[in-house]
C-alpha cells in the first residue's frame, strides 16, 4: 500500500471548507480523516458535507487521535501559534495558514517547539507550490528578463463585515496580515534575499482599528526594490509585475490562481505599448492547494523535517513587523 499522510483539520473555517480541504482530498499521498470544531454539530455537518470520516467537538480531541499524522491549522490568526504548539507537542506535523504568527518573536516560539518535538511546521503559502511562480522564478534565475530590478504588486478586496475575522484587530485582522504578506513572500522568493529596510503608508479603519489600506516599499541589499498596495476595502484586484533590465513579466492572477483553466502570464520585451506582447498560456492546470499539500506530504513521507520552512516563515514575519512599524513611524524601518 502506498504511504499516506493522515490529516486532521482544526476548525470549519470557510477557506478550509471551500478551497483547501476539497483540494487536499485530491492528493495521491494524503487523506483527510478528521475535522474538529468547538461545536460538535458543526464539525459533524461539515464532515458529512466533505465526506470526512471523523468529527470532533474540540481541538484537543482531534490532537489526541493517534491515527492522525498531520494537522492543517486555518484558525484565526491569534490561534495559529498556540494551536500549532499544541499540535506539535501531540506529535503532529503542522501546515499552518498564513501569517504563521502575529510577530516574528511569536513565530520564533515555534522554532523552539520544533527543535523540542522534531515535527515539520510549514506556513501555508500555496503560491510557492504553483507552477506559474516556479516558471517566473526560473526565468528570473536564468536572467531571461535581464537583471531583476523591481517587483510591483496589487492585491485588494472589499469587506466591511464586522463579524469577519479580517476586520477584528484583537485577533490579528487587517490587510497586511491577510494579503500584504503575499507580495512580501513573492518578492523574497524572486530576489532570493531578505530586504534590509522597508517604508509604508498605512491607513486604519476608524471602526475596526484594522489596517484597511497600505502602500509599501521594500529595499533589497542587491539594489532591487519591491512595492505593493493592499486593501481590504477597495475594488477586488490582483496583479504582479516583475521588471527586469530587458523584459517584464506580468502575472495575471498571481495569488488566487485558477484551478479550472491555465494560468496566463505575459512576457513583454518593451517593443509595443498596447499589450501586443507574447502571451504564455501553456502552463498546466493545477490546484495550488493540492500541490501545497503534496509538497508537505512529500516532506513528511521522506522525513525531510528540516527547519528551513519555519526559518523562512520567521523571516517573512520580520518584514511584516517592520512594515507595521514603518506605518506608525513614517520612517524607513530596518528589517531585523
Amino acid at each position: 500500500m502506498k504511504p499516506t499522510v493522515r490529516w486532521g483539520v482544526l476548525s470549519t473555517a470557510k477557506i478550509g471548507r471551500e478551497k483547501v480541504i476539497p483540494a487536499m482530498q485530491k492528493s495521491s499521498t494524503g487523506k483527510i480523516d478528521a475535522i474538529a470544531s468547538r461545536s460538535l454539530d458543526l464539525a459533524q455537518s461539515t464532515a458529512r458535507e466533505l465526506h470526512i470520516p471523523k468529527a470532533y467537538g474540540s481541538y484537543e480531541e482531534l490532537l489526541a487521535d493517534p491515527d492522525i499524522d498531520a494537522i492543517y491549522n486555518p484558525l484565526p490568526n491569534h490561534l495559529h501559534v498556540p494551536l500549532t504548539i499544541q499540535a506539535a507537542r501531540a506529535g503532529k506535523h503542522v501546515l499552518c495558514e498564513k501569517p504563521i504568527a502575529l510577530t516574528a518573536a511569536e513565530a520564533r516560539e515555534l522554532l523552539a517547539v520544533q527543535h523540542e518535538t522534531s515535527v515539520l511546521i510549514v506556513e501555508a503559502f500555496m503560491v510557492r507550490s504553483n507552477p506559474q511562480w516556479q516558471w517566473v522564478r526560473e526565468r528570473v534565475r536564468n536572467r531571461e528578463i535581464g537583471d531583476l530590478m523591481a517587483i510591483q504588486a496589487a492585491f485588494s478586496y472589499f469587506n466591511r463585515d464586522p463579524q469577519n475575522v479580517r476586520n477584528q484587530a484583537d485577533i490579528g485582522g487587517g490587510g497586511i496580515y491577510d494579503i500584504g504578506c503575499y507580495p512580501v513572500v513573492i518578492s523574497r522568493y524572486l530576489f532570493e534575499e531578505e530586504p534590509d529596510s522597508v517604508a509604508a503608508i498605512v491607513q486604519y479603519d476608524p471602526d475596526f482599528g484594522t489596517d484597511r489600506l497600505a502602500s509599501a516599499l521594500l529595499r533589497f541589499p542587491s539594489g532591487g526594490q519591491a512595492s505593493f498596495v493592499c486593501s481590504t476595502q477597495m475594488v477586488p484586484y490582483q496583479r504582479v509585475q516583475v521588471y527586469g533590465s530587458r523584459r517584464r513579466i506580468e502575472v495575471e492572477i498571481p495569488f488566487n490562481a485558477p484551478n479550472q483553466h491555465e494560468c496566463r502570464i505575459f512576457l513583454d520585451d518593451g517593443q509595443f505599448a498596447h499589450d501586443r506582447f507574447r502571451t504564455v498560456t501553456d502552463l498546466p492546470i493545477v490546484d495550488q492547494y493540492t500541490a501545497q499539500a503534496m509538497d508537505f506530504e512529500h516532506r513528511v513521507l521522506h522525513q525531510n523535517i528540516g527547519s528551513e520552512p519555519l526559518l523562512d516563515a520567521i523571516a517573512n514575519m520580520q518584514v511584516l513587523d517592520a512594515l507595521y512599524r514603518a506605518g506608525k513611524s513614517g520612517q524607513w524601518e530596518p528589517v531585523s
